[in-house]
């Protein structure tokens, strides 16, 4: 099988004064799977008359000087690490990703995430990070039963426990501690909000909060990945000023910002990087995949 040289993407050439040239963008699009959603994207890239570069992160080299022939890359990667190496070598090679290295590593650490919007000004629950377990079992007393506690690194509504008392707590933060990999050692603790079983999942692209959904379940974890049931919700100025504030606090692209109702109004509970949206196309009435593929275009002519 003969191998592709890649090589560093030279800049766009101006043809006038105030003129570019006209070829078309090339986008790569970084994947893993193709699941519905990227399948989706393709079906979009196909309606803009663009057909994507496709890079299965599951065949990539990397020589750490060159990269693909492309204006952008648009990552979708289903192993965050790998991503997010990824995009730290395309940029490495001058190219423009979405979302950036960045942002992917401030979204895909739930510490991170949280200083980041603390350091914005951006309302979220209580939370407290401790590095022991007797640290942590403090923090824990110190918001007060329930607390949910979660792994700094993780997605689909995994490794989450609900911790109602001090047993489950000790039972629980020695577990973590024995397990001992880094994502057990260190200890992310955030208030329990009572959310009325469900909560909200708001889409960002650029500057525009363009769609958002409920998620509803009769289990506290209300994650459509864990069963929740999606349904259409409105956007109202309140979830958009929000949301934008949690993108911009991580540094903007194409998010999706989960949103908890609470009695003092709206809190962020997580910003996600790499967003699926399959089951929020009909929910929400907006061409999500679309929207991703005209701001990718726009990118890549920048």
């Amino acid at each position: 099988m003969t191998r592709r040289r890649w090589r560093k993407p030279q800049k766009r050439v101006k043809t006038g004064a105030n003129r570019v040239s006209t070829a078309k963008p090339r986008v790569g699009l970084l994947h893993s799977l193709l699941r519905k959603d990227e399948k989706m994207l393709l079906a979009a890239f196909q309606r803009a008359g663009v057909e994507p570069v496709m890079l299965d992160d599951r065949q990539l080299v990397f020589d750490f000087a060159h990269g693909p022939e492309v204006d952008v890359v648009l990552e979708r990667a289903l192993n965050h690490s790998r991503g997010l190496n990824a995009l730290r070598l395309f940029e490495a090679a001058g190219i423009k990703c979405i979302n950036s290295y960045s942002v992917a590593n401030v979204c895909g650490d739930k510490l991170l995430t949280t200083a980041a919007l603390a350091e914005h000004g951006v309302a979220q629950p209580q939370s407290r990070v401790a590095f022991t377990e007797a640290a942590a079992l403090q923090a824990i007393e110190d918001i007060g039963y329930p607390v949910v506690l979660k792994p700094v690194v993780g997605s689909w509504g995994r490794l989450l426990s609900k911790i109602n008392d001090r047993d489950a707590a000790e039972a629980i933060l020695e577990h973590k501690a024995v397990l001992g990999s880094y994502q057990h050692s260190v200890f992310y603790i955030q208030d329990y909000v009572a959310k009325a079983g469900r909560d909200i999942r708001s889409f960002v692209v650029g500057d525009e909060c363009i769609a958002a959904i409920y998620r509803s379940s009769e289990h506290w974890i209300t994650n459509t990945a864990r069963g929740a049931v999606a349904s259409k919700c409105v956007v109202t100025p309140e979830i958009a000023d929000i949301s934008l504030r949690a993108a911009a606090a991580v540094g903007g692209g194409v998010l999706a910002v989960d949103l908890f109702e609470s009695a003092a109004g709206l809190m962020v509970n997580e910003v996600n990087n790499t967003m699926e949206f399959k089951n929020s196309v009909d929910t929400s009435g907006v061409d999500i995949p679309a929207k991703m593929v005209a701001y990718a275009l726009a990118e890549a002519k920048k």
